[in-house]
Parts: structure tokens; sequence; C-alpha cells
């Protein structure tokens, strides 16, 4: 399975179109995609992008939603609503739409970010405090699961 992995922050040019990273591009290219699915995200000033995979997986998981409830309701205005399909230019260029930028408070710079299966467009510095934050509660994360395994082998 093809994996986005890594960060890199590319510059918006005066036209308004950045460069996807080179890897990310080659995963696009192995997977014989020429557009991006994009949807904003509902916890981060952050936007997944991805694959037509990407869009396929949220659409799996909406059809085990009843259409007729609420929750059907609101998670296919969020997937599909805050959604939009970005094409590739024969440059791997996109141009980010105005609700991009102005969910993520991206202006002259984007921070891609891998995620395994799809990858995130950040603004740098908010994507430097997400990493920051991420990075410690991972720390205590280790923390507590070295205690837990001293535990489980001390009983």
């Amino acid at each position: 399975m093809e994996r986005f992995l890594s960060s890199a922050t590319n510059r918006i040019d005066r036209k308004g179109r950045v460069s996807i990273p080179a890897p990310f591009r080659a995963v696009l290219a192995r997977l014989g995609e020429q557009e991006l699915y994009t949807v904003l995200s509902v916890d981060m000033p952050a936007v997944d992008a991805g694959s037509s995979q990407l869009l396929s997986a949220y659409e799996t998981r909406l059809a085990e939603f009843d259409p007729l409830t609420s929750d059907f309701d609101d998670l296919s205005t969020w997937f599909h609503g805050d959604s939009a399909l970005l094409k590739l230019d024969p440059d791997g260029r996109i141009i980010l739409s105005d609700a991009i930028r102005d969910h993520t408070g991206i202006v002259d710079q984007v921070t891609f970010v891998g995620r395994g299966d799809h990858f995130q467009l950040w603004a740098p510095p908010a994507f430097e405090e997400r990493r920051q934050a991420a990075r410690k509660r991972v720390r205590e994360l280790k923390q507590q699961l070295s205690l837990q395994a001293v535990r489980t082998r001390t009983e």
C-alpha cells in the first residue's frame, strides 16, 4: 500500500499555486491520481488531502449510518459539503481555495504532513504547535506504557 510520509513546507507563488512535495506526487502518480480530494478537518486548523481512496474510505464509513438519521446528515454535510477536488497541474501544483485558506490560516507557505494513507495541509506555525503538542503527548504515553510494562513484569 502506498504511504504519505514525512513533512515539507513549500511557498505559495504569486499566482496562488503551491507545489505538492515530490514524494507525495510520486504516491499520487503510482495511484494514477490527477486530482486531490480535500476536506476541512473538524478538530484542527488543517485540511485532509488524498486520493480517491480517501473519499471512498469516508463514504464507506458513512454507509454504516442510517441515511434517515441526523448522524448521517451531519457526516455527509461535513465530508461532502466541506470538501473539494483540487486538480494538479502538469507541474504537480494546486491552487488553494479561499475556504482552505480561511480554515487553516495559510498565507504564503503550506506545510504538507504525511499521515499514511493521506496527508494534511497546515499553516506552518499551526503545524509546529501541533507537532510539539503531539510529541509531548507521545512522550507521556511512552512513559505510561513503560510503567505498565514494569508493573506487568513484577506481578
